[in-house]
Parts: structure tokens; C-alpha cells; sequence
């Protein structure tokens, strides 16, 4: 009885055992593939060797493991081959719904990687667009300017900026290499006027200001928005410029032209008020790309001089707009698609008032280095008389970011204004708040002759000798000495003894 039971508690112990050891393995199956499980004979058998096999099937999993692994590096490096290997996965292991949705959620993730990677294909798309448009544009630039032989001081100013590295000026004497960046590069010739230094000051200070303005809006790298900020950059200058000769007597009726030429890709802008001027030499062509407000030039374009008669024309030096004598001005803004090879000369009136179009030309095409050739101009302009301040900068363009030169860029060249609607406060690219561009002068102008404010300008075309004008070094006028004389005359035979 008593070993009956003993016997019976062992079979229940064995049982509860095999049990247990059958619930072990399931759960092991639950995690192995199907291939490796142990079958009903293999249960039968000893347990050492299902253990085996479990250590053996164990072994198999991770080497499942890191064929998947494998897999999944083949899938980085081919898209194609991640789509068969993720299958291939998927039919070694059908053990759960739970690494089947890990496997299904690896396709999608790998699905999303080759999105990510197309997408990035894209961006890299888009990117080489841009290197294509941004490819490097460069110039070899130098700016000189000179007192001439007639004035005692120089009231021109001129100015050289690479923006991107905020550097104003060359570092050197000679001709320099700049590289076009998104801040931009910037140039500037000023004029000033108004007698005694005033002059010398208003130039200093559009230079400055000009400066000043496109410095703390450089970065943009936005054809459009370094448009306005030329305009907004010339409106400011004239309004400081104003306040100063308001404010200080020395300073009365000074003012200075500007003409502003920046750039951040292939397309030059300029920007102009007064007579100070920009050519573009191409192709055997020597072309001016902005337009002088003067009365000589307005009486040109209105048929009432021409060519031969200008360059002899009195009045010649009066000018419609300058910097600092109102509150607002007309800028004038266009534009030059650049070819390779185009040379950019911007200068005072001191250098094309002296030299024709055809002597520019001819000294331009023999001397190909800028700062050479810009002694060279200034040296003729001084032969010619040197009757002004001289100041003279030049820039020669080149790069793969510029189209090459061929025969219709040649003949295309011309004057063409910037299409430029509005600025960002409403203000007109053609100059002005809320103008456009207007051919008539809109303010009182101050330099060695003055035009009077109540002037009827359609009289003024019309009829030459009805311009109101009088020499600022002159003195007082004819009738005032003769009433100063014909007093004193007076005041001799009233007192005599």
C-alpha cells in the first residue's frame, strides 16, 4: 500500500514534469521558426537531445537573425533587392503575427527610406538647379578718382563693397579678384556740389550712408528685394544728406548725383540720380546703360539740341536731381543681363565731359587691366583739361555663372529699365513714394547754376533762352552793384567838404 502510493506520487511527479517540459517547449516554438521545432518522436526521445536541438535551433535563430541583418544592408544599399529580401524574410519566418508586423513595419519604415532617399534625390535635384544658377561669377575690379587740373580739392567719391565679406574698399593698390556671393557686391560713383567742401561732404556722406544701408540688408541673395534696397538705399541718402544741409549753414545747398551698381547673380543693377554715368563695353561696343538727368540730356531727348550742339551747350553742367536739395527723389533703376567678358566703367562727369564715347572706346579696348586702364582714362581726361574732379571705376566679369558672349548679346545691348513694379513699403522702384518714373525734374537744384522752383519746364523745352539761371560765382547781380554804386556816388556828393 504504502509503495503503492510512493509509486503513484512519482508517475505524477514525471507527469507534472513532461508537462512542464511540454509547456517549455511550446513557448520556445512560439519564438523559433517552423522548421526548427521538435516533433512528437523527438519529445518522445531523451530530453538532453531536445535540449540540444533547442540550443541548436537557438543558434539557427540568430544566424536568421543576422541574415535578416544582411538583408537589411542589402536593402540600403538597392532598393530592388529590399523589396525581394523582405519577402524572402517574411517566408523564412512564419512563427507570429507579432514579427511578421515587425517584419511589415521594417518594408514600410524601408518604404519610407526610399521615399526619404527620393525625395532626397529631389532636394539633390533642386540643389544642382541652384548650382546651376549660382555658379561662380567673378570680376577683377579697381576704382581710382583725381582732383583734375582746375579744382583746389575733390568733391568725388567713390565706392568699392564685397558685401559678403563686408569689406569696403581693396585691400591692396591694385586690381583685385572678387567672387559674386549672395550678400552681393556693390559699387557707387558720387558727384558732390554746393561750393567751399560742401561738396566733398555730400559725397562722403551718400557714399557712406549707401553703405551703410546695403550692408545691413545684404544676405538676401534676391534679385528683387536688391533692387528696392538700392532705391531704399539712395532715398535715405538724400534725406540725410538734406537734414545736414538744413541744419548746418556751412553745409547750405549742398548735394551730390549717385550712380549705384550692385549685383548677386548674372544681372547688373543700377541705380541713378544725376549725370554720373555707367557704360558696358561688349563686343567691340561701348554702350551707356544709364541716363543722365540734366537739362542737356532732356533737351536732347526732346529734339531742342542735338549731338554736335550739346557738346558745346553753355548750361551743359545743370543738373535735374541730386542727392540732399529735396525730399525725395526719382531713382532711375536698370539693368544688364552680363555676358562673359563684359567690362563695366561707371564715372563722373569729369572723365565723359571731357572725353567723347569714341575716345573711351578706343582707350578701353587697348588696355585690358582695370587699374591700368583706369590711370590711362584719368591721364587723358587731365590732357583733355581737366576742367572737373575725375573718378573712374572699372570691372571686367567672368565665370561659368555668365552666359557666353555671342553676336545677338552684342546687338542687344542697350538702356533697359528694371521691371520692377513696387517696393515692400509702396514705395515705386522707379524712385518716390507710391511714383513712378517721370521724365521732368521734381525738385530745386543746387551746383554752379541754379534752376528756380516755379519754372514752367514745358516753356523751358520749348524756348532755350527763357531758362531762368544765374552763376553762383558770379556775386551779386548786375542791377545790385549799380544801386551799391550809384549810392555810394550819392552819399560822396551829400557829404563832400
Amino acid at each position: 500500500m504504502g509503495a503503492s502510493s510512493k509509486d503513484e506520487n512519482l508517475e505524477e511527479k514525471l507527469s507534472s514534469s513532461r508537462s512542464d517540459a511540454s509547456d517549455e517547449a511550446a513557448r520556445t516554438d512560439a519564438s523559433e521558426p517552423a522548421s526548427k521545432r521538435p516533433t512528437a518522436d523527438d519529445e518522445a526521445g531523451d530530453d538532453e537531445a531536445g535540449d540540444d536541438e533547442s540550443d541548436d535551433e537557438a543558434g539557427d535563430d540568430e544566424a536568421g537573425d543576422d541574415e535578416a541583418d544582411d538583408g537589411e544592408a542589402d536593402d540600403d544599399e538597392a532598393d530592388d533587392g529590399e523589396a525581394d529580401d523582405g519577402k524572402a524574410d517574411d517566408g523564412k519566418a512564419d512563427d507570429g503575427e507579432a514579427d511578421d508586423g515587425k517584419a511589415d513595419d521594417g518594408e514600410a519604415d524601408d518604404g519610407e527610406a526610399d521615399d526619404g532617399e527620393a525625395d532626397d534625390g529631389e532636394a539633390d535635384d533642386g540643389e544642382a538647379d541652384d548650382g546651376k544658377a549660382k555658379k561662380p561669377v567673378q570680376l577683377l575690379v579697381f576704382g581710382q578718382t583725381d582732383v583734375g587740373q582746375i579744382r583746389e580739392h575733390n568733391e568725388d567719391n567713390f565706392l568699392l563693397a564685397n558685401l559678403g565679406k563686408n569689406q569696403r574698399g581693396l585691400e591692396g593698390s591694385g586690381t583685385e579678384t572678387w567672387s559674386v556671393a549672395e550678400s552681393g557686391l556693390l559699387l557707387a560713383v558720387c558727384d558732390g556740389m554746393g561750393g567751399a567742401a560742401a561738396g566733398e561732404v555730400a559725397s562722403q556722406m551718400a557714399t557712406d550712408i549707401i553703405f551703410e544701408h546695403m550692408s545691413a540688408s545684404a544676405g538676401h541673395g534676391e534679385r528683387d528685394g536688391l533692387a528696392v534696397d538700392i532705391v531704399k538705399a539712395l532715398e535715405q541718402a538724400g534725406s540725410k544728406i538734406l537734414a545736414e544741409a538744413t541744419s548746418n549753414r556751412a553745409c547750405r545747398g549742398m548735394g551730390t548725383t549717385a550712380t549705384v551698381a550692385a549685383l548677386v547673380d548674372d544681372h547688373l543693377l543700377l541705380g541713378q540720380v544725376g549725370d554720373s554715368r555707367a557704360y558696358i563695353l561688349r563686343g567691340g561696343r561701348l554702350v551707356q546703360v544709364t541716363r543722365d538727368q540734366s537739362l542737356v540730356n532732356q533737351l536732347i531727348e526732346a529734339g531742342q539740341l542735338t549731338e554736335e550742339e550739346a557738346e558745346n551747350f553753355e548750361h551743359s553742367n545743370i543738373i535735374l536731381q541730386a542727392l540732399g536739395t529735396a525730399d525725395s527723389v526719382q531713382v532711375d533703376l536698370t539693368y544688364v543681363a552680363l555676358r562673359r567678358g563684359d567690362v563695366l566703367m561707371m564715372c563722373s562727369d569729369g572723365l565723359s565731359g571731357m572725353l567723347r564715347d569714341k575716345e573711351l572706346l578706343e582707350l578701353l579696348s587697348q588696355v585690358d587691366e582695370p587699374a591700368e586702364a583706369c590711370r590711362a582714362l584719368i591721364e587723358e581726361a587731365n590732357l583733355a583739361g581737366g576742367h572737373d574732379n575725375i573718378s573712374v571705376i572699372l570691372a571686367r566679369f567672368d565665370g561659368e555663372g555668365l552666359p557666353e558672349l555671342d553676336d545677338a548679346a552684342v546687338a542687344s545691348l542697350k538702356y533697359l529699365k528694371y521691371p520692377l513694379a513696387s517696393g515692400g513699403d509702396g514705395s515705386s522702384a522707379e524712385g518716390g513714394k507710391g511714383r513712378g518714373h517721370d521724365d521732368s525734374p521734381s525738385i530745386e537744384v543746387h551746383g554752379e547754376y541754379e534752376v528756380e522752383g516755379d519754372v514752367d519746364w514745358d516753356q523751358m523745352l520749348t524756348d532755350k533762352r527763357m531758362i531762368p539761371m544765374q552763376s553762383s560765382e558770379a556775386g551779386m547781380p548786375t542791377w545790385a552793384w549799380a544801386l551799391v554804386i550809384g549810392a555810394v556816388i550819392l552819399l560822396y556828393l551829400l557829404y563832400r567838404p
